[in-house]
């Protein structure tokens, strides 16, 4: 598809105002979005943009003069049905008519402030702005409809996208063709809006038809793999031997030549550092460009990153953890950790390991770039555009103005679209070759260049008093770190003063009431020259969870304490474990309570066979600040003569605040369980050469159908503010697991993923 630049269009809207305005719509683009927007959801007719005066109080929903109600997203889709989540929370304000609403995918502009699709903070951060601007609209609706009627204000409602007074009443289009929509609201009246109580509502926590299945499901929707330009060709990198520490000294590009449609092999100037050492084999059709890119012949010049093993980056993690002094310390209120653990009666250590991770999204990155009018367009599925532009703009020599990222829905994300690494190589091409460049990377392409989840080693240790009683613990993780690879500014500083990644470490942090509480985030330099650390669907707590919930039944234990006795005692819910308004409300107490719902829904203490296990744990998902509380419990059946773990059932409760799309809330639990289930028993690859072992299927395997357990989740019904979903029920599922082996067994495995030949092992020691 062939998208012509946007005109630049006047921003009435700032921070300090929320202007209330009826435009009328330029007779170019008739009833459109504003500049920078783009319908990746093909309308059916009742949807056709129409001429005329359009309400837009607000960049971030409009409404034409035949009761459309048009919601800009500027969070990427990727399966995770965000837009119909946050179009939900404004329409529901809006009063509009579901079935009049479409979603707009916004291309790059600065109004939309950062565009950042992760974290599972989509329908967090944006539920106050979208709440407020839905209420706003409809007061105003509200207010000029009652004028047309002819009625006082206060005897209408809003409601199914028409002003109604009694038997009367104006739908919201024709109040638009005809009313005078100049209203303004000052910022502290924005705040001071009433919102709906819950008992008010229509859409949130509704069943709710969602607004992008039909096209994806007809096969409308438009990915970034689908985009085309006239005169475009196709790129396929030749990958160098290393991801940072390659120079090219020579091309052969002989062989290729014989491949119908090969163009030419370039070696990128990347003055960004992104993707140094990278070919581009240029063809006129992707078929050629793959061929062609077997047969050309490089000689780079390599650092010792090129040798690199799993067993380097282990050990090498393991030595910078032995020094105490190492890391970043994070504050978690305070005390001597040293001292306590000197007064001690009895300690207990473990360390816990993990694998690499691979994305493996259905969609391989893929990106086309080409100039024109003086402008760098990219066309691509991102999920972080605020992340890459700058780099784009170092890369290219362009002011971050003279590039703009086009908006494609994402044939999966998890993650790996947070890192937009791969539209520089295409952009680099475009400008070199002066026309469209459309690079699509192979599936083994694809899991090289990957930003994997780093490979991990955690040590953690705990100090019991004379009754038993944990005074102290003690918590260091090394992991590679993907804010120092690709948002080295969002680095924080710990109290003593060293920077860390808080996504390489967060879930260290919890809830527990242990006295003393000391955690230190480490970087393993070797793995961030060695790879392009990644995020991956829960980062940080997808492993230190593992750890922290594997150490904490290995702690109730040693003492003789029921695990999850042990745990219910330690979430007390005081002092810094107390919770605050508005996101933390409760605090551990509503771990605990997921916890106990959990335990006693999966029969917490009842019998079971021989070598069969439950197994319990609870999290807060991902953040301190905005904590989605979740305990899982799993029950398994090991088969000691293969090794083998057979995983059940697994059962989950999850306490996220209020829940916006019941239907996609169960999807996203569905899917997070999935792949905590894969993870932990299924899914991790190694290091050697310097990259990563598994490049295709083959060998990498995640969890099969056949492996999937039963699934009994559910929600604990709250009024709360709206918390993540995308991620949190990832970071329960393999400690469960692990515990439940455990239970079964007598064994403890500290390594991710457990393979069969761990547990034997294990059991010949």
């Amino acid at each position: 598809m062939n998208r012509p630049l946007r005109p630049s269009e006047e921003v009435v809207i700032s921070r300090r105002t929320f202007l209330i305005s009826s435009v009328a719509a330029g007779a170019t683009f008739g009833f459109g979005p504003p500049a920078g927007a783009t319908n990746l959801l093909p309308l059916p007719d009742p949807f056709k943009q129409t001429r005329g005066p359009l309400f837009e109080p607000t960049i971030w929903f409009s409404i034409g003069t035949n009761g459309v109600t048009s919601i800009n997203i500027a969070k990427a889709e990727m399966g995770q049905h965000i837009g119909t989540a946050l179009a939900r929370i404004l329409a529901d304000e809006l009063e509009a008519d579901w079935s009049q609403v479409r979603l707009v995918s916004v291309d790059t502009d600065p109004k939309w402030g950062p565009m950042i699709t992760g974290g599972s903070t989509s329908v967090w951060s944006s539920y106050p702005d979208f709440s407020r601007a839905g209420a706003a609209g409809r007061m105003t609706l509200i207010e000029e409809g009652a004028k047309l009627l002819g009625v006082d204000p206060l005897d209408c409602v809003a409601r199914q996208g028409r002003v109604v007074a009694s038997d009367r009443s104006i739908g919201y289009g024709e109040i638009v063709r005809r009313g005078d929509l100049s209203r303004r609201f000052s910022a502290d009246e924005l705040k001071a809006l009433k919102i709906k109580t819950p008992d008010k509502r229509t859409l949130i926590g509704r069943p709710t038809r969602a607004l992008d299945i039909p096209p994806k499901t007809k096969g409308e929707a438009v990915y970034g793999i689908d985009a085309e330009v006239e005169n475009m060709v196709f790129a396929r990198p030749k990958l160098p031997p290393t991801r940072y520490g390659s120079k090219v000294l020579s091309i052969d590009d002989s062989a290729a030549r014989k491949v119908k449609g090969y163009l030419r092999s370039t070696a990128l100037d990347d003055p960004s550092g992104t993707v140094p050492g990278w070919v581009m084999v240029i063809a006129e059709t992707y078929p050629a460009a793959v061929r062609a890119t077997e047969l050309v012949q490089v000689a780079w010049q390599n650092d010792e990153t090129a040798q690199v093993s799993d067993n380097d980056l282990q050990a090498h993690a393991s030595r910078l953890i032995a020094d105490p002094a190492a890391g970043a310390v994070l504050d978690t209120g305070g005390g001597d950790a040293a001292s306590a653990f000197g007064q001690a009666k009895t300690t207990v250590e473990a360390t816990y390991t993990t694998a690499g991770v691979l994305h493996f999204q259905l969609e391989p990155v893929n990106a086309l770039a080409f100039e024109k009018d003086g402008v760098m367009e990219i066309h691509t599925g991102n999920q972080a555009q605020s992340f890459i532009l700058p780099v784009l703009s170092k890369a290219l020599g362009l002011p971050p103005e003279k590039i703009v990222m086009r908006t494609y829905l994402i044939g999966g994300g998890f993650g790996r679209r947070l890192n937009g690494d791969y539209s520089v190589p295409a952009a680099l091409a475009a400008k070199a070759l002066r026309r469209p460049v459309k690079m699509i990377l192979t599936r083994a392409d694809d899991s090289v260049l990957d930003s994997i989840r780093s490979p991990t080693v955690q040590t953690l240790k705990i100090g019991f008093d004379a009754d038993r009683r944990p005074v102290v613990m003690d918590h260091a993780a090394v992991a590679g770190w993907p804010t120092k690879a690709m948002f080295p500014v969002g680095l924080v500083k710990g109290t003593n003063g060293a920077l860390y990644d808080p996504f390489s470490i967060a879930g260290a942090d919890h809830w527990y009431d242990v006295g003393v509480l000391r955690v230190r985030a480490i970087n393993n330099d070797l793995a961030q020259k060695s790879f392009r650390p990644g995020w991956l669907r829960a980062v940080a707590p997808g492993w230190t969870n593992w750890a922290l919930e594997s150490f904490m039944d290995e702690a109730a234990r040693s003492i003789g304490q029921d695990p999850l006795v042990f745990r219910l005692a330690r979430l007390t819910g005081r002092g810094i474990n107390a919770g605050s308004a508005p996101n933390a409300v409760g605090g551990a107490n509503r771990q605990a309570n997921v916890l106990r719902r959990v335990a006693e829904r999966a029969g917490w203490g009842r019998s079971l066979p021989a070598n069969t296990g439950l197994g319990l744990a609870s999290s807060f998902g991902q953040e301190r600040g905005m904590p989605t509380w979740c305990a899982c419990a799993a029950e398994v059946e090991v088969d000691r003569r293969a090794g083998v773990v057979a995983v059940r059932k697994l059962w989950l409760d999850i306490d996220a605040g209020t829940i916006i799309d019941p239907d996609g809330a169960r999807a996203q639990a569905e899917g997070a369980m999935l792949w905590g289930l894969s993870m932990a028993l299924h899914e991790g690859t190694d290091f050697a050469n310097g990259k990563v072992r598994d490049t295709n299927l083959d060998t990498y395997t995640p969890v099969r159908i056949s492996d999937v357990p039963e699934f009994d989740i559910a929600f604990v019904d709250s009024v709360e503010a709206p918390m993540g979903l995308g991620e949190p029920p990832t970071t329960v599922v393999a400690p469960a697991i692990g515990n439940a082996i455990f239970a079964a067994t007598g064994i403890r495995l500290r390594r991710l993923p457990i393979r069969p030949g761990d547990l034997l092992a294990a059991a010949r020691t």
